[in-house]
Parts: structure tokens; C-alpha cells; sequence
């Protein structure tokens, strides 16, 4: 596994290596020795997968705020999304920057996505899938999200965006007096 480090301080890219033979192909997605650099002393408490048919749909922006921030662990095992993650981390140096990666089950690539950070996606291949690991247990109480269109954060997806979830496109937009979010 191959770990990269984005402009946004925490928020990491890995690239797995697939080995192929005529059967077919085996990839490591998970490793805690070779992901300790950014995974750290975190434990997986939970992995879901999602599933979204449309092309053009955009699932989040999502995060979990204090004491139930959660990082995660994101790769595409179907199809094909840009993923997104943005800063919302009260102080930090890339506040309110977002980096986005193209996923695929081709690329085997994934996110490592830090506390603090909104994820989300837009589907570019119809019925991708994408597996998520989290260090921290889902909590309605404290999850919270950003607008996928929200002017201060301006993402530039690169399909119009469709479907999005009733949830999702209520949340706010972040207004001046958003500072962040503290860990």
C-alpha cells in the first residue's frame, strides 16, 4: 500500500496494489502497520458500505462532531465517484479547502479522511459502491453536514448535481460566523 499525503493536513490517499493472476485479482485494502501513519493508534469500530445508482448524485457532506468525531476510511468497490473531503477544523491552516480524488474500483484508491473533515461524493458511474471503515460509532446526535454547494466551501464537481437526499439538501449554509469545528 502506497500512502499519500493531500494539501489538507490529515487527510491522506492510498493506493493499493492489485496481483492478478488468471483467476482473477487480490488487493489489500487494510493494513494497520502500513497505515499507522495516518490511522495512528485508532481503532475501527464499524464499516458500512453504500450503494448509489445514479449518475450525478451526491451523498454528503457529512462529518461527526465532538466527542463522536470519527475518521474514515473510504474506497470505491464498485464503479466510480469523486470523493470530496472538506476541512472544517477550528484553526487549521486549510480551513474550509476541499480535495477531491477520483475513486474507482480500477484505481484502488481511497480516502483517509481525519476528524474534523465533511465527506462526501458524487456518483460518475452507475451502481458504485463504496466501503467505508469508521473510528467511531454512528451518532445521530452529532452528526451534522454542509451544504454540497455551499459558496464558502465552492466544490467543483464535475457532473451537475442530482439526487440528493432530503437531509442533505437542507443543511445550512455555512454563514460568517462559522469558525470551525473543535476536536
Amino acid at each position: 500500500m502506497k500512502l499519500s499525503q493531500t494539501p489538507i493536513s490529515g487527510l491522506f490517499v492510498t493506493e493499493s496494489l492489485a496481483l492478478g493472476d488468471a483467476r482473477g485479482k487480490f488487493s489489500r485494502i487494510f493494513c494497520e502497520r502500513e497505515l499507522a501513519a495516518a490511522v495512528g493508534a485508532r481503532t475501527i469500530r464499524q464499516a458500512n458500505v453504500s450503494s448509489t445508482a445514479v449518475v450525478g448524485a451526491i451523498r454528503g457532506m457529512h462529518y461527526q462532531h465532538a466527542p463522536r468525531a470519527e475518521m474514515k476510511i473510504v474506497r470505491c468497490i464498485q464503479g466510480r465517484v469523486f470523493d470530496v473531503a472538506v476541512d472544517l477544523r477550528r484553526g487549521s491552516p486549510t480551513f474550509l479547502h476541499w480535495h477531491g480524488a477520483e475513486l474507482s474500483q480500477e484505481n484502488g484508491m481511497a480516502f483517509i479522511i481525519p476528524e474534523g473533515c465533511a465527506h462526501g461524493f458524487q456518483v460518475l458511474e452507475p451502481n458504485s459502491s463504496l466501503l467505508y471503515f469508521h473510528t467511531e460509532f454512528y451518532s445521530p446526535e452529532h452528526e451534522a453536514g454542509v451544504r454540497h454547494d455551499d459558496p464558502r466551501v465552492a466544490i467543483a464537481w464535475p457532473l451537475p448535481p442530482t439526487n440528493l437526499s432530503v437531509r442533505d439538501a437542507s443543511h445550512p449554509p455555512l454563514d460568517e460566523s462559522f469558525q470551525g469545528v473543535s476536536l
